[in-house]
């Protein structure tokens, strides 16, 4: 076996879902999904096939999304695994939708954080064993931290009062 990392490119701010799933069917029902729930939502959508003609499928509604989407899949090349940039909107407006899809069998990451995927390598092929998602802790928050992440937070909308 064979370990390496594939560090996802993208701009510093953009968001990106990282998932595995099961069927031909994923990028097709993704989109779907994606736009059943934030319609105005940007997007492009690239799934790994694991078998056959093993091709990187993909969808979306933005070019640029859409190439950067078939970019980073075929950079990593791992059976069954998908990756969706967004814009318009972040992971969480689409993540449950997305985690409810019949083909997806998890979610290794949803972030705008530089990250680096843990790819091992067999003669039977390429998968995901695991992300690294931003940065080592630096220490624990302290009340003026409190402070800053609940104002940030009712910021964006996600939080009342």
């Amino acid at each position: 076996m064979q370990l390496t990392t594939v560090r996802i490119d993208k701009p510093a701010d953009l968001n990106f879902i990282l998932g595995q799933s099961h069927f031909i069917k994923t990028v097709e029902d993704l989109h779907e999904a994606i736009v059943q729930t934030v319609p105005q939502m940007k997007f492009g959508i690239a799934f790994c096939e694991a078998s056959g003609p093993s091709l990187v499928r993909f969808s979306g509604n933005d070019e640029a999304l859409i190439e950067l989407a078939k970019k980073n899949a075929l950079a990593l090349s791992c059976g069954h695994c998908f990756i969706v940039f967004v814009s318009g909107g972040f992971p969480i407006n689409v993540l449950n939708t997305i985690k409810a899809v019949p083909e997806v069998c998890g979610i290794y990451c949803a972030t705008a954080n530089p990250v680096e995927v843990i790819v091992a390598e067999t003669e039977g092929g390429r998968g995901i064993l695991g992300v690294i998602d931003g940065e080592k802790s630096k220490g624990v928050e302290s009340e003026s931290d409190i402070a800053a992440r609940k104002q940030l937070l009712r910021r964006f909308g996600y939080k009342l009062g």
